[in-house]
């Protein structure tokens, strides 16, 4: 009996009053319903068609894994609560321990982020052999994945803890359990990636008046692609502390250009948009547990905000009237997510490391000064004035503190080094995590115990 048949079958029979009722359908087999493949799951394409279809799903994974996905939160979203861009206005228990800095490896909202961005550089992978086999050209669907892994895998090494299992598939569906790395080797592979993206997209034409527009669009996302690998492979070289490396690789990123996830009504809102600015689930930090950065009463034109009422499910957020709304993303607004401001921000850092304190203030006195680079206000939302130069405060470590001050004004995260402590603003005291702790799901991965430690 064909799945048609059988299913009208089934149909019949509650229409009959059968529903509840041992049924035998002769020759429908029920168990084949529940076993149906899902034909928008590409597993390995077999044509070009299925190909470009699996690149397209690495992107929208991308989107998913750092921005787009709620319940549980998306990592941009998540892993701000750990240090001191947003507070939890919400009453979930897994918002309020992150926020709390409670380390806590079977916090359930830990483990979807680590699984979709790992689905990022499994997938990924699998859509390069696609697209090599497949649908070579143009090679810029090629060098974005390999870009798109790299920050992936930067992402990963940036946010989790020590011993992270970068496990991946050999052979259609069969797993490959990966063993836990340090950190620093995930970077390293991050650089690998990124460098990959780069070979791949090395041949580059300008485009003319002249030439047609699928000319200029391919010029363009090869463009945007390099865009995204040259500032992967800048990041992960800063992370792993090669200062001049990492400037250098950043040094053809203009100041204007950018690489966006984008989100749409029909796929993924933008989950800064979605749990601070419209369900108030999160609240723009401000100053928060005595190191916090003062986000909101700075009125910094880099941070369009807004007071709004409170998540009236909160009780334990009832000292607070108001929430703090962002104002830098609407519900579909794209995310940049590697920027020429970032390539600056790695310049002035090098140039910190190396003691030219008149090149470090330089670069960042160059960005305060292009108005075209800050954002814009949604409607509803205001944003300060313009920004003066800054003066050079004169000690190593005030200058370090400067420096992790503008990059987070400017890149919309939280600095690196400077965490919230002290009693904690829902009772009791924060904690002492610094880094996510991987979720305790990778206990089925028998390589896997823990984090190996728990160092940033």
């Amino acid at each position: 009996m064909t799945f048609a048949v059988c299913r009208a079958s089934l149909l019949r029979a509650v229409a009959m009053g059968a529903c509840g009722a041992t049924l035998a359908l002769p020759g429908c087999n029920t168990d084949q319903l529940l076993k149906a493949e899902d034909p928008d799951i590409i597993i390995e394409a077999n044509s070009a068609s299925g190909a470009i279809a699996q690149k397209n799903g690495v992107i929208l994974r991308l989107t998913q894994a750092t921005n787009g996905i709620q319940g549980p939160d998306a990592l941009f979203v998540f892993s701000g609560l750990l240090a001191d861009e947003y507070r939890s206005g919400d009453t979930f228990i897994q918002r309020n321990l992150m926020d709390q800095r409670i380390w806590d490896p079977t916090n359930t909202f830990l483990a979807s982020p680590f699984r979709f961005l790992s689905r990022v550089r499994v997938e990924g992978q699998g859509a390069i052999a696609a697209l090599r086999t497949y649908a070579p050209t143009p090679n810029t669907n090629i060098g974005l994945l390999f870009a798109v892994i790299g920050y992936s895998e930067n992402l990963a090494g940036e946010l989790f803890c020590n011993g992270i299992p970068l496990s991946y598939l050999g052979g259609g569906s069969q797993i490959v359990y990966g063993d836990p790395l340090s950190v620093d080797s995930v970077f390293a592979l991050a650089i690998g990636s990124a460098d990959s993206a780069l070979i791949v997209t090395t041949t580059q034409s300008p485009f003319a008046a002249a030439d047609s527009l699928a000319r200029k669009a391919a010029s363009l996302a090869r463009l945007r692609t390099r865009v995204l690998a040259a500032v992967v492979k800048g990041r992960a070289l800063l992370n792993r502390g090669q200062f001049a490396a990492a400037a250098a690789a950043v040094a053809g990123v203009g100041d204007t250009l950018h690489f966006d996830i984008s989100h749409s009504l029909v796929t993924t809102d933008n989950q800064a948009w979605s749990l601070n600015t419209n369900n108030r689930r999160y609240t723009v930090a401000d100053t928060e547990g005595v190191n916090g950065l003062n986000f909101f009463s700075a009125n910094d034109p880099r941070v369009p905000r807004a007071l709004g009422t409170k998540n009236p499910d909160d009780l334990t957020f009832d000292t607070f009237v108001f929430v703090i709304r962002q104002g830098i993303w609407g519900r579909t607004s794209p995310v940049k997510i590697a920027t020429g401001i970032e390539a600056r921000l790695i310049e002035a850092e090098a140039a910190l490391r190396a003691g030219d304190a008149a090149l470090w203030l330089s670069k960042l006195n160059a960005l305060r000064a292009n108005t075209t680079l800050l954002p814009t206000p949604q409607s509803g939302y205001s944003a300060g004035p313009a920004l003066a130069p800054l003066t050079d405060p004169g000690t190593a470590d005030a200058r370090v503190d400067l420096m992790f001050r503008e990059r987070a004004f400017w890149y919309g995260r939280a600095a690196d080094a400077v965490y919230p402590k002290g009693p904690w603003y829902k009772g009791g005291n924060y904690g002492d995590a610094t880094m996510l702790s991987l979720p305790s799901d990778e206990q089925n991965n028998p390589k896997f115990v823990q984090c190996t430690d728990r160092n940033p």
